[in-house]
């Protein structure tokens, strides 16, 4: 169980987390999106939050700038969290079209929101669980899908609930985090996807 835990910790990674958004978004949407338009989107977004980041990192390894890839430290996260803005700035003014993918546009933003507000609280030397907020996020943005879409998406719901138990033992198994720590990265995480759909439904 316990090595278990610690592969579920790698395969739940931050990173991977909005690529997963989308690509549940291009699989229940009942819009029509051209395959070749998706494949390009999905390479897109992959580039920009998995390929860059992963590559800045062992720039900033290079330099003596991080230490480990768990990024213990909270000034570690500082740098890391700043690039992810950018690039998620990047992403909403270029890659996302809020008028050809709406939802997608809010879930966007509302990842920005949170990584600005994980960025603030390193400033306060509070580590959040990044891994807790990347889960998180997808979970409340299902949700959001399913009340845009009037449509059941119980069974997906469901995965990413057990997804978050699942991952909230692993952090907890590898003494990365206290209680506190992960309950905050739920919040972080899915506090701003409800608030962006909410000001989406006005």
């Amino acid at each position: 169980m316990k090595y278990f835990l610690r592969f579920f910790s790698v395969l739940m990674h931050p990173l991977f987390m909005p690529l997963l958004g989308v690509v549940i978004y291009f699989s229940v949407t009942p819009k029509f999106v051209p395959p070749s338009f998706m494949y390009a989107k999905l390479f897109a977004i992959s580039i920009l939050t998995i390929v860059v980041p992963v590559l800045f990192y062992f720039l900033l390894e290079s330099v003596k700038l991080v230490s480990s890839v768990h990024l213990k430290e909270v000034k570690e996260r500082r740098i890391p969290l700043l690039v992810q803005i950018g690039l998620l700035l990047l992403i909403v003014r270029i890659i996302i079209n809020g008028y050809e993918f709406p939802e997608l546009y809010i879930f966007f933003l509302g990842i920005l929101i949170t990584a600005a507000t994980a960025f603030i609280l390193s400033l306060l030397n509070f580590k959040t669980s990044l891994h807790m907020v990347g889960i998180a996020g997808v979970l409340f943005f299902v949700m959001a899908l399913s009340m845009i879409y009037n449509a059941n998406y119980l069974m997906i719901i469901g995965a990413l609930v057990i997804a978050i138990g699942l991952t909230a033992a692993s952090r907890l198994e590898l003494k990365a985090h206290t209680m506190t720590e992960l309950i905050v990265g739920v919040l972080v995480g899915g506090l701003p996807q409800l608030l962006v759909f909410y000001f989406y439904k006005m």
